[in-house]
């Protein structure tokens, strides 16, 4: 039988609660730790986690405490996780507000009552900023860095004039794809789109991989895409570190198809974003920069058309007056030239008319001077005369007729040729006068605004008022 004293297992933890209570009652510290061993509970809100002190190499365990947060913790991990977009779970280094406790049965507790978000982000940030200088240092060909910009092979493509074979890059049940096809869909210009999806898990840093091959597949599938975005929207905050990933930062930055992202981060921009072509803040927004461009090469056609039609109408304009003037300058110069061969022409007729009647009395003088030595003559030598006179009148009417033909042909001709440049052929070839005042005008220098013009055209003649006057500068 025992002869030594002994207490009850109660009276021991009842002592070392007394001494843990009269130590750390209303204590708190701020303690520096990782997170392991982390479950959660969401039906009650309990968080149970251990806290774990690693040596300096990171191997060896230096301290270790289990922990646990409800209810005022629970909501700062809640608020931690909204503003850091970092999940609480294993593995992350944080900066705890805790109490310590003992109980009876439960043994020594550790309980979270709250966490500094600004440690956090200031980790995460290093974590990017590593992430990018890794990016730039191990792939120089495709990646560079001038001031705060980061110059990718993807940035530095160009975007095609239509933005219309799409790839789009998203969970399958995401608001945020949903949103996307909605807006490209129903736009109010009228646009259609061809919209191949490649689904996949857009959350949690252990994706990257999966974001990576799903851009492999879209570009051995051969398919001509004018652009690929990748979007997110309807998760929680925290799935915002996936586009933070080495993996998917060199994917895209690779990347020969231009890329729109869409992640939905409001605050900040992810390192997806910084190596993508075009970064957009949500998924509507992307989709709407998508419709932007395309308006915009819209307009350009609109605007060059206009062009096209005024430069018609200044060139028809300046030919119609060119044409207009030649006319005028054809028909008088024809009937300059008609007037002057007709005048022509009567003098050639009144000389040979002339001309005609002088030989004949030459002629007949010399029959006459002969006809007595004629009459003594054989009858032989009267015909051979009268043989001769009758050539030479025969001689002399072809020669006329000859003639005659000639010029006939001529004034033939003229004539042919003020036809040609009749007004009636130049309405049926689609040209128009125009008439003020009852007179053709060529050019519109006595023309203004509220003048009343008259249009002849083949088959009317409308009247019109000049409603503005636009003159032609070369």
């Amino acid at each position: 039988m025992h002869t030594f004293s002994s207490i009850k297992l109660s009276e021991l933890t009842g002592k070392i609660q007394q001494v843990l209570q009269a130590a750390f009652t209303s204590q708190t510290y701020w303690v520096v730790a990782d997170i392991t061993n982390y479950s959660f509970y969401r039906q009650k809100g309990y968080h149970y986690f251990d806290l774990v002190e690693k040596d300096e190499n990171g191997n060896g365990i230096v301290a270790k405490v289990s922990a646990v947060a409800w209810g005022t913790g629970t909501e700062r991990i809640k608020e931690f996780e909204i503003v850091t977009g970092q999940q609480f779970k294993n593995d992350i280094h944080v900066l705890i507000k805790v109490s310590v406790s003992f109980h009876q049965v439960h043994g020594l507790q550790i309980s979270l009552l709250d966490i500094d978000t600004s440690f956090t982000i200031g980790l995460l940030e290093q974590q990017k900023q590593a992430t990018l200088l890794k990016l730039v240092t191990q792939h120089p060909d495709f990646i560079r860095q001038d001031g705060n910009r980061y110059i990718t092979r993807n940035n530095q493509l160009k975007l095609g004039e239509v933005i219309q074979r799409i790839a789009i890059i998203s969970s399958g049940n995401s608001a945020g794809y949903q949103d996307f096809r909605h807006t490209l869909e129903h736009n109010h210009f009228g646009y259609t789109f061809l919209v191949d999806p490649y689904f996949t898990v857009v959350q949690g840093e252990a994706m990257a991989e999966l974001i990576q091959q799903r851009l492999v597949d879209i570009y051995q599938s051969g398919i001509a895409y004018d652009a690929v975005v990748i979007i997110r929207g309807g998760g929680a905050q925290t799935d915002f570190l996936l586009f933070d990933t080495f993996l998917v930062g060199r994917a895209v930055a690779k990347f020969p198809i231009p890329i729109i992202t869409g992640i939905g981060h409001q605050k900040n921009e992810t390192i997806a974003d910084l190596m993508a072509h075009s970064p957009t803040k949500t998924p509507t927004k992307a989709a709407e920069m998508i419709i932007a461009h395309n308006r915009n090469f819209e307009e350009k056609l609109v605007q060059l058309r206009q062009q096209i039609i005024i430069r018609a109408q200044q060139l028809f304009s300046r030919n119609f007056q060119e044409l207009a003037q030649l006319q005028g300058t054809i028909i008088n110069t024809t009937k300059d030239l008609l007037a002057e061969h007709k005048e022509s022409i009567q003098e050639h007729q009144h000389t040979i008319v002339h001309t005609s009647r002088l030989m004949l009395l030459h002629k007949q003088q010399e029959v006459l001077s002969v006809s007595g030595a004629m009459l003594a003559k054989p009858q032989l030598l009267v015909a051979r005369r009268l043989n001769e006179i009758e050539n030479i009148i025969t001689k002399f009417r072809s020669s006329t007729r000859l003639f005659m033909q000639q010029k006939q042909s001529q004034i033939t001709h003229f004539e042919s040729l003020c036809q040609l440049m009749n007004p009636e052929h130049l309405l049926k070839r689609g040209f128009a006068l125009i008439y003020q005042d009852g007179r053709v005008i060529g050019n519109a220098s006595t023309l203004n605004e509220k003048s009343k013009i008259e249009i002849q055209m083949i088959d009317a003649r409308l009247t019109a008022t000049i409603n503005e006057k636009n003159n032609n500068h070369e």
